[in-house]
């Protein structure tokens, strides 16, 4: 199934999803299909601010502040006004056991990213031993930050060549991003259909467009009213790479940190399970759990690295194919995450 961002493969995937929740124990009129509408690419909203490197220094500078708001998410206004694909989200309820009175949100995207040069092995891994020491991730979006903060014309050329080829290009299988986390939140679902949370209730949340700008994502938050001292939110997302990990920070150009309470619920969590705490990392792009952190949710975004390359597994490429996925770290991460749930709903 190609799980393009907003179009027919997501919704697709979107009605395969709630068959399985139903198969796996949550009640007919717990899951829902939630459509939405939001671009199916993000690259061309990039390039619109990559051409500014050709105009003023001050415009220049301010697309370098635009840029970094649109690709946190933030403040993602260009989007709304470029033609937009038609997205689905899948939203299932498994009530607690004795109330609901708080809320653990579970996320995994359905889509699938489009491929392209811009993700070759060479690229994505340059100075990957580096980054295994510090624990972080290049960010490859800061290219683009550099090229309209210092006007550097023929690299802000070179990144929206790579962007359009990648807007052109078939979508990727998306075995480990993110159909392993898929895997693992319908896995949950069954364990906590047969064993719910004694006082909180679980949303298991499937966003579609997370590869285009989080746009599932932020149709949730918009349609889904959480409290934030009732609710705690966790992602997870490419999950199949070798060694879990939890995001510290992320983010393409600037960082932003999620709470160190919530990055501590995740690491009890982990202990709760009897697994090992995953590593605290600084992630270079994006994953849908940072909106709900802008939101004011606590939050936490769990994601996996090879162990080699500190990077995700077959990032974006035509062979991130279910032989390549790490099944062991899909059912740790998968561990983890019940462990977290249990902890939250202890507290």
């Amino acid at each position: 199934m190609v799980r393009d961002s907003a179009g027919a493969g997501e919704r697709a995937a979107a009605r395969w999803v709630a068959g399985r929740l139903r198969q796996a124990g949550v009640e007919e009129e717990d899951v829902l299909l939630e459509p939405y509408r939001w671009p199916t690419t993000y690259a061309y909203a990039h390039v619109l601010h990559l051409a500014a490197a050709a105009g003023p220094r001050w415009l220049s500078a301010l697309s370098a502040v635009s840029y970094e708001l649109e690709s946190s998410g933030r403040v993602q206004w260009l989007p709304r006004l470029m033609p937009k694909g038609h997205g689905c989200n899948v939203v299932a309820r498994i009530p607690g056991r004795t109330s609901s009175r708080r809320t653990f949100v579970l996320v995994a995207h359905l889509d699938a990213q489009r491929g392209g040069w811009m993700w070759s092995r060479a690229i994505i891994e340059a100075g990957a031993s580096q980054r295994v020491k510090t624990k972080a991730m290049a960010p490859a979006g800061a290219l683009a930050g550099l090229a309209l903060v210092a006007r550097l014309r023929l690299l802000a050329l070179i990144d929206a060549l790579f962007l359009l080829d990648s807007a052109t290009s078939p979508t990727v299988p998306g075995a480990n991003d993110n159909a392993s986390g898929v895997a693992a939140l319908l896995e949950l679902a069954r364990r906590f259909a047969a064993d719910p949370l004694e006082d909180a209730e679980v949303l298991l949340v499937f966003p579609g467009a997370e590869e285009s700008g989080m746009g599932g994502m932020r149709a949730f938050l918009a349609a889904h009213r959480l409290d934030p001292a009732t609710t705690f939110v966790l992602g997870l997302d490419t999950i199949g790479s070798g060694v879990p990990v939890v995001a510290r920070a992320e983010g393409s150009l600037l960082p932003h940190d999620y709470r160190e309470e919530d990055l501590a619920l995740v690491e009890a969590g982990a202990r709760r399970a009897g697994v090992e705490p995953p590593e605290r990392w600084r992630i270079a792009a994006w994953t849908d759990p940072i909106l709900a952190r802008f939101a004011g949710l606590p939050t936490a975004s769990v994601l996996s690295v090879d162990p080699k390359t500190g990077m995700y597994a077959h990032y974006h490429r035509a062979d991130d194919l279910p032989e390549h996925v790490d099944l062991r770290c899909v059912e740790h991460c998968a561990d983890i995450a019940e462990g977290t749930a249990r902890a939250f709903a202890a507290q």
